[in-house]
């Protein structure tokens, strides 16, 4: 399965956000990756790019956010996670996912990592080039 289709498999990119509005480079990176194995990709960076761009946010505004994530979790096959940093949306969103039965996977950097981060993830790995490596194995054992 080489390139996205209509019906190919959706998979959510969860990535930080906050604090992190000018990283968001991974995202092209890790999307482009999926695509190529097959993968229909949502990410939520590019809705929300205003949101987290703006001086003052109401609760009712985080509130649509949240639920708009939350929705395209459940209607993705998959959950992917990038974590080079500590973020709660991320980690709400792995714990959400996985209590929702979807598979999930964490690209996880950091050197400590929280023992409820470990348990919600399916599968782990080191870096983007780990994760590569799986898709590319992945893709040879099934196509």
């Amino acid at each position: 399965m080489y390139g996205a289709t209509r019906s190919s498999p959706k998979v959510f990119l969860a990535g930080p956000i906050q604090g992190f509005e000018d990283k968001q480079n991974y995202r092209t990176v890790l999307s482009r990756l999926l695509e190529e194995a097959g993968y229909k990709v949502v990410d939520p960076w590019e809705r929300e790019k205003l949101y987290y761009r703006a001086d003052v946010v109401d609760v009712e505004t985080a509130r649509k956010v949240v639920e708009r994530d939350l929705s395209d979790i459940d209607r993705c096959d998959l959950f992917l996670a990038y974590m080079p940093v500590l973020s709660a949306g991320v980690c709400m969103e792995l714990f959400y996912a996985k209590r929702s039965g979807k598979p999930t996977l964490v690209i996880l950097t950091l050197e400590n990592p929280s023992p409820w981060i470990m348990a919600h993830a399916d599968h782990v790995f080191k870096s983007i080039e780990e994760f590569k490596d799986f898709l590319e194995s992945f893709r040879l054992e099934t196509g």
